[in-house]
């Protein structure tokens, strides 16, 4: 019998072979392996950059969260705010009215202002002529006087009564008050402001003749008007160099600048001629974004200035349309406005590159507003931007009176804490707290209280002395530690300083004011050119075969600020030391000196380069051309008794006004004798 066959050998696997078409590969290359081995297989390094990565992006998520939810958060607010206004200009027709509602109606007569179509839609457009749509002024805005055009068949009857028609302006003539009286801005006084008649133009009486000096600035001035006029006449800025123009808003910002200078210098022919050129070419129906600071200090502002002095009330209707545009920047969660607006579809919004804005742009639009409502009897103008102010007034963050840079408009607070300076982007804050309390009759405690405790922290965190000349001079903060930088721009201080002693304030002030006009004087004279650089820094301690003041590469440039002429200005007329008239005489003629050409052109003087890249704003045919023009005329403190000047010297009156058409005769309440064209 056979034995049984062996059982089969026993298999631990079983496989299984599936063909379709393709060879079998046992390689380990195709195997799968879980993240996790191949997370460890990494080297420590790459894992690192990895981790560093992963947690960047999750960073940069929860920024862009916050950001976006601050965002709609504003974009809410806006709305639900928007919708209980009414339309802010009459006419204007939004480019989205679910978002943006029209602006609201002005407190005036529909029939001063041009009609505004309606516009598409579109992204904001870059500044620049390529860009601007202009279009043709319109019927109710040509040239004539002021008697001729109220007489005009194109411009609409007031249906009101005869005594509701005659208060559409307040007149600020006919009063005689100490600086000391209280005058009040006449929206307070009463929820409907009384108005009087429009007094009439004045003109300029027969002028004296000048003397050298003021003579010289007249031709610094009509040097670079020529320039302006023949190359860039209705346009922003003179580009010297090419000899063409550029534009920043499309308006014109030189000739509206240069308006109160051209008048105070004695200028008929060229004033007369701008003026054409405002009553037939300005008109504001562009879609184009306008700097909310910018536009009112040189174009609102301009225009007031202009009404002040000539009486025209031509500058006063542009002043009041231009105004009711710029209010639509005020819509914001904290009140805090808008660096930008677009003064034809009303939509207003921060910078480009941050939801900030600076603190000095907000807090130094505040005469021209306020003076806005005063002439108009519109209050909105005036309570817009004194909430403004409050809210500062009552913020955390500051150190001693100083304020830091920047302040957001959704939350309404400072942010970048802890740097704390009186030159770019807070400089003016501190000016206007002074010019503030002067405009409004020395009523309002609480701006003058504010001044007086920023000029204490000034003297405690950034007031130093140079070495070897002991130079005193006012640096900056940055988180406790001291920086000994100085800006020119805060070359303000000692002229302000000076206005608040004339105005009663305590004289250790005014030692100090004379002390920083030394160092501005001085920052001047030790450059090879006598032409300050825009940021200087100091030596803190004595070392052999150095200057007090030492100059950056980048720093090298001149912009032709008014800061330092201003200044002195303010000197002379409260001290009546001729060194300051002096001091003021030297600069211009290095101003005349270094930035002379044919054509208002540029010249470079190693090691400080003197661009004269425009006429308007800092230049020398707007914001420099009256405070010489006054240093050239005899010592005399009246006009600061009724005057007050904006941030870039223009011209503001505070209410009651002395009456100063009788003094046109011979002598210019603001420039001394007065000058003839």
């Amino acid at each position: 019998m056979y034995p049984p066959p062996p059982p089969p050998p026993h298999r631990d696997f079983i496989s299984v072979t599936l063909s379709f078409g393709e060879s079998y590969d046992n390689s380990k290359s195709w195997r799968r392996r879980s993240c996790w081995r191949k997370w460890k297989q990494l080297s420590r390094l790459q894992r690192n950059m990895i981790l560093f990565l992963l947690a960047f992006l999750i960073f940069c998520g929860l920024l862009f969260y916050i950001n976006l939810a601050d965002h709609w958060k504003a974009l809410a607010f806006r709305l639900e705010e928007e919708q209980k206004m009414r339309p802010e200009i009459a006419g204007v027709k939004p480019a989205n009215p679910p978002v943006l509602p029209a602006p609201q109606k002005a407190d005036t007569d529909p029939g001063d202002f041009p009609e505004i179509s309606s516009q598409k839609s579109q992204r904001h457009v870059q500044r620049g002529p390529p860009h601007l749509q202009i279009r043709p002024p319109s019927q109710d805005l040509q040239d004539g006087t002021q008697e001729e055009a109220m007489k005009r068949e194109d411009v609409p009857v007031d249906p009101r009564p005869e005594g509701d028609r005659q208060r559409t302006v307040i007149s600020w003539r006919g009063a005689v008050i100490e600086p000391e009286q209280g005058t009040e801005l006449s929206s307070r006084k009463a929820e409907v402001p009384t108005k009087p008649p429009l007094p009439p133009a004045r003109t300029q009486g027969t002028p004296a003749h000048p003397n050298y000096r003021q003579k010289g600035v007249i031709d610094v001035f009509l040097h670079a008007w020529k320039g302006y006029r023949k190359f860039a006449w209705g346009h922003d800025e003179l580009r010297p160099v090419s000899r063409s123009f550029s534009e920043w808003f499309g308006l014109g910002l030189t000739l509206i600048d240069a308006l109160d200078t051209m008048w105070i210098l004695g200028l008929r022919k060229e004033f007369e001629e701008a003026r054409k050129w405002v009553s037939k070419k300005l008109h504001f129906e562009k879609d184009v974004d306008v700097n909310l600071f910018e536009s009112t200090i040189r174009i609102l502002g301009g225009l007031l200035s202009a009404y002040h002095l000539s009486g025209d009330s031509l500058f006063l209707r542009k002043a009041e349309d231009f105004g009711n545009r710029l209010m639509p920047a005020f819509r914001t969660p904290s009140k805090i406005p808008y660096s930008d607006v677009n003064i034809g579809t009303g939509v207003a919004h921060p910078p480009r590159w941050t939801s900030d804005s600076t603190v000095a742009e907000v807090t130094s639009i505040q005469l021209e507003f306020r003076e806005l409502s005063r002439l108009t009897g519109v209050k909105k103008f005036q309570e817009a931007v004194e909430k403004v102010t409050q809210h500062i007034h009552g913020l955390s963050g500051k150190k001693d009176g100083l304020v830091p840079m920047f302040i957001n408009t959704h939350s309404g607070l400072f942010t970048h804490l802890g740097v704390f300076t009186l030159g770019a982007r807070a400089d003016s804050y501190y000016e206007y707290l002074l010019k503030q309390w002067i405009q409004g009759g020395k009523q309002e405690t609480q701006l003058l209280e504010d001044y007086v405790e920023a000029i204490e922290g000034v003297r405690t965190h950034l007031l130093r002395r140079s070495e070897p000349s002991k130079l005193t001079f006012v640096g900056e903060l940055a988180h406790g530690r001291f920086s000994a930088k100085m800006d020119h721009l805060v070359c303000f201080l000692p002229g302000t300083l000076a206005l608040g002693v004339y105005h009663g304030l305590p004289a250790s002030h005014m030692e100090l004011a004379r002390e920083l006009m030394e160092t501005c004087y001085q920052m001047n004279r030790q450059m090879e050119t006598g032409l300050s650089p825009e940021i200087v820094h100091f030596n803190l301690y004595p070392q052999p075969g150095r200057r007090d003041v030492e100059v950056k590469p980048a720093d090298r440039h001149n912009l032709l600020r008014p800061e330092t002429v201003e200044s002195l200005f303010y000197l002379y007329r409260v001290t009546g030391d001729r060194k300051y008239q002096d001091w003021g005489w030297e600069i211009l003629q290095s101003f005349s000196r270094f930035t002379h050409s044919w054509a208002v052109g540029l010249r470079l003087a190693p090691p400080l380069v003197v661009a004269v890249t425009w006429v308007g704003g800092g230049g020398v045919a707007a914001a420099s051309g009256w405070p010489p023009c006054r240093l050239g005329a005899p010592a005399s403190p009246s006009p600061l008794s009724f005057m007050v000047c904006g941030t870039q010297s223009t011209q503001r009156a505070w209410a009651p006004l002395i009456d100063i058409s009788q003094d046109l005769s011979g002598e210019d309440p603001c420039c001394g004798p007065s000058i003839p064209p």
